[in-house]
């Protein structure tokens, strides 16, 4: 299922849609990352936000 853009908020904002190009750049820079980082972290604790942000600063 693809994202609809017109839709803002909700649970879709703290999930990090790895297949997304633009979600993929944008969570990178806002996790101050790069988007080979990101997927490493979504894969090893899942798509949740706050997971990945736990990962990438305990590594």
């Amino acid at each position: 299922m693809s994202d609809d853009k017109s839709k803002r908020g909700g649970q879709d904002r703290e999930r990090i849609n790895v297949n997304e190009d633009y979600e993929l750049r944008d969570w990178a820079k806002s996790l101050n990352t790069t988007p080979d980082r990101v997927k490493e972290a979504v894969q090893a604790v899942g798509d949740r936000a706050e997971k990945v942000r736990e990962f990438l600063k305990n590594k």
